[in-house]
C-alpha cells in the first residue's frame, strides 16, 4: 500500500477531483491562490463550541505554551488549535463550518470520555468518535438495497451496476477531514467509515446548503440516539470507488481489484 504523503503547499490542482465538489461550491476555493487566511476562516461562520463560547481557528504558533489537550482546548476556550498551511487542518475547519451541531457534540463526547477513562485509555466509544470525525462519510440515499450492497461488501452491485443512481438518488457527504487531506493525493488502499441516511424525496429538492444543515441535525440526533457507542454501526467504504470521486472508477474493470474492493468477510 503507498505510504500517503500530502501536498506541503496549496494547489488548486490537487483540489478537481469531483470529492472536493461541495467544498468548491461552498468556499469558492478555487478563487484563492495560496492558503486560505486564518481571517478568512474565522470569517466564514458564527460557529459555537458546547458551552457556548465562540470557536476561532488559532494558530499553533498562538498556543505554544498550551498543555492542556487538543479536545479540552476547544471545550475550556472555543479556541481550535490549528497548524498553519496544513491540509488536515484546513479541511477540519471547513467541517465545522458545514457540520456545527455534530462537531460540538463529538466535542463534548470528548471530554466525558475523557473525564471517566483519562487521557491514555481510549474507551470503545471514544474511538469510534474519533474513527468518525477523521474518516467518516454520510451516504443519503432513497432505498435499502443501496444500503444492503454497501455493508455487505458487494462492491460491483452497488458502484457499476447502480452507477446511474450515484449524484442522483445516492448522494455522499464527506464528514472525516482526513478523507479530504488524502484524496488530495489519493491512493489504492484509501477508505472512509460509512453512515448510511434515508431521506425522503424532499431532501434532493434542497440547496446544498440546505442540504447540509438537515443532515447537521439529523447526525446529530443519531450520535445522541448511540450511532458512535461502538464501531459496529459504521462500514467500510473505498472512497476512490465512489463515482465521480476519482477519474480511474469510470472503467468497470477497476473494481476488479479485490485487494481494495474487498469481499465480506464470512
Amino acid at each position: 500500500m503507498k505510504r500517503f504523503v500530502a501536498s506541503e503547499t496549496f494547489s488548486q490542482s490537487c483540489l478537481n477531483n469531483g470529492a472536493f465538489g461541495h467544498l468548491n461550491t461552498l468556499f469558492n476555493l478555487n478563487s484563492h491562490t495560496d492558503w486560505p487566511s486564518f481571517d478568512w476562516l474565522n470569517g466564514l461562520k458564527d460557529l459555537k463550541n458546547p458551552q457556548g463560547l465562540n470557536i476561532r481557528f488559532t494558530p499553533n504558533s498562538e498556543l505554544e505554551n498550551e498543555t492542556r489537550y487538543y479536545e479540552a482546548i476547544i471545550f475550556e476556550t472555543g479556541q481550535v488549535p490549528t497548524r498553519e498551511q496544513n491540509w488536515h487542518d484546513l479541511f477540519g475547519a471547513f467541517i465545522w463550518c458545514l457540520f456545527p451541531k455534530t462537531k460540538a457534540l463529538l466535542n463534548e463526547l470528548h471530554i466525558e470520555e475523557i473525564e471517566a477513562h483519562g487521557t491514555k485509555q481510549r474507551s470503545k466509544k471514544r474511538n469510534a468518535i474519533t474513527l468518525f470525525d477523521e474518516c467518516g462519510v454520510i451516504l443519503v440515499v432513497n432505498n435499502d438495497e443501496i444500503i444492503s450492497q454497501l455493508k455487505s461488501h458487494q462492491w460491483s452491485e452497488a458502484f457499476v451496476e447502480q452507477r446511474a443512481q450515484w449524484s442522483k438518488n445516492y448522494l455522499p457527504f464527506t464528514f472525516g477531514h482526513a478523507n479530504y487531506e488524502m484524496m488530495t493525493n489519493p491512493f489504492i488502499g484509501l477508505t472512509g467509515k460509512l453512515v448510511c441516511i434515508k431521506a425522503a424525496e424532499s431532501f434532493y429538492q434542497l440547496s446544498l446548503e440546505q442540504q447540509y444543515h438537515y443532515l447537521d441535525a439529523q447526525l446529530y440526533q443519531m450520535i445522541k440516539d448511540g450511532l458512535l457507542e461502538d464501531n459496529k454501526k459504521m462500514s467500510p467504504l473505498p472512497l476512490l470507488g465512489v463515482p465521480s470521486w476519482y477519474e480511474e472508477n469510470k472503467e468497470a474493470s477497476f473494481y476488479a481489484n479485490t485487494d481494495y474492493f474487498r469481499p465480506k468477510r464470512k
